[in-house]
């Protein structure tokens, strides 16, 4: 393994073992929820808070993660976030109770929050610029993989060996991954001893679980007074978390402003937030269109899905690589055009009476757009940033990422259930209620593409040098990384 020690495809390789099974425990979850009832005796309110649970304190903790890698060296953060994560995965799939069980996936949460941000740290310190974009190609497509493989794979794994499998599934990859992070990933260390802001996490962490969890719960409480509360706590904080920061630029902050006077990483950290809305507020609804509808299987319907994940797969790396020598703005606003354009032909496909392989082309145009998006994205959002920024530009990079995904969920669903009492209403069948429904749900994802469009066309140009290049340094006291083998 010598020869493999510091390789940057050895170690692109090690870091998305780790990466793939985070994202994928994002999603295949949702499709055990009727088993695990069933095995543990549990309510819904209990199996939700499963799903939720894990997002939750993923979301929460990114941030301050990201920092801890910065303090601690990312290799060590990613391998205890392995350690964990592996340990939680055991813990959920010998779970004896429903308390046990949501017990495990927030300390599973912790462990991807742990390991999550330092991926991106890592790639950019070990990948020059040049080649970038095509690592970051590779990393996306284990990103769309892993989201969009979930629903399927979990379908298998329960009709195959059981719903405990969707766990331990993790242990035998989250180890090989552990050992290779020792025999082949760099240590990465700041050259100079640093600090945390523990007043910023605590901010911080407080700002995003209100937000989280008012998202998150709103309409289980039906959108009452005490979740607007809880938005309007989490506003509060995150403006005194704002202020806490903007007093603390020059002692080492847990989110440097400077960041955000590279104009790529600001519209590309908005962009990811958008996408991750648009992504969330297509396939929820299709996924119960599927079932509800059509009446597929969960497997069949995740199968249908299917297509969009393999072309993304394969498009991803060479959209990065293209990216790497034209710039990421056209190649992302190709993207953005396929993935509306998918979503605009499945929503003038969707009948009462379609049939699930008519479905096919539009999925593999939305896989296509995927392929083009999310590469170029991370490759643009990271492209000036200098290495002693890398993990807090990687943290809110991700940390945007994550509530962008709760929030597309709660508007997805609020939305979906709205429309859908109101069709019925007028005295259509459930099957011509829904479809209808899905029609109208179908503008979320196309709005909020359009404003990525916007952000896309504020990217500086490959060839034009941005002053954030110059001017985007680190915090006072911030030294460069010594890597160590």
């Amino acid at each position: 393994m010598r020869k493999w020690r510091g390789n940057p495809w050895a170690v692109l390789v090690t870091l998305s073992l780790g990466f793939f099974m985070t994202l994928l425990d994002l999603t295949i979850v949702n499709i055990a929820i009727p088993d695990m009832m069933s095995g543990l005796g549990g309510s819904l309110d209990q199996m939700l808070w499963v799903v939720s649970g894990y997002a939750l304190a993923l979301s929460v903790l990114i941030i301050t993660a990201s920092r801890l890698g910065d303090l601690r060296g990312p290799r060590t953060l990613f391998a205890a976030g392995l350690a964990v994560f592996t340990l939680a995965s055991i813990a959920c799939g010998l779970a004896p109770t429903a308390t046990a069980l949501i017990t495990a996936r927030v300390v599973q949460g912790l462990g991807a929050a742990l390991l999550t941000p330092q991926t991106m740290t890592v790639i950019v310190a070990v990948f020059p610029a040049e080649r970038r974009g095509t690592a970051m190609g590779i990393w996306g497509m284990v990103a769309g993989l892993a989201t969009l493989s979930g629903p399927t794979l979990g379908g298998v794994l329960v009709s195959a060996v059981g719903w405990r499998w969707i766990f331990l599934v993790n242990v035998p990859v989250g180890v090989a991954a552990f050992v290779l992070t020792f025999l082949v990933v760099p240590d990465i260390r700041p050259s100079r001893t640093h600090r945390l802001d523990l007043t910023g996490v605590l901010l911080s962490a407080a700002a995003l679980f209100s937000l989280a969890f008012g998202l998150q719960e709103g309409e289980k409480y039906q959108w009452g007074p005490g979740i607007w509360l809880l938005l309007g706590v989490s506003g509060a904080l995150g403006a005194g978390f704002v202020r806490h920061q903007q007093r603390r630029q020059d002692r080492e902050p847990l989110v440097p402003f400077a960041l955000f006077k590279d104009r790529n990483f600001t519209a590309m950290t908005a962009l990811v937030g958008l996408v991750s809305v648009a992504m969330l507020g297509l396939v929820l609804p299709f996924n119960l269109y599927l079932q509800s509808v059509l009446h597929l299987s969960a497997v069949k319907a995740g199968l249908v899905l299917a297509p969009s994940s393999l072309v993304s797969m394969t498009v991803g790396p060479f959209a990065g690589r293209l990216a790497d020598r034209i710039g990421g703005k056209y190649v992302l606003l190709t993207g953005l055009v396929c993935y509306a354009a998918g979503i605009l032909a499945i929503t003038l496909i969707a009948a009462p009476g379609s049939v699930w392989y008519a479905f096919v082309p539009a999925t593999l145009v939305t896989g296509l757009g995927v392929g083009c998006i999310i590469a170029p994205m991370s490759t643009e959002a990271m492209r000036h940033i200098p290495p002693q920024l890398a993990g807090a530009a990687s943290g809110v990079n991700n940390t945007v990422r994550q509530i962008g995904s709760v929030v597309g969920a709660a508007a997805a669903g609020a939305l979906l259930q709205g429309r859908l009492a109101a069709e019925l209403a007028t005295g259509k069948t459930y099957a011509a209620a829904f479809t209808a429904t899905l029609h109208t749900t179908a503008l979320l994802p196309l709005t909020v593409l359009a404003v990525g469009a916007v952000a896309c066309v504020m990217l500086r140009s490959r060839a034009a040098r941005p002053e954030a290049a110059a001017g985007v340094g680190a915090p006072a006291g911030a030294g460069r990384p010594a890597v160590g083998r």
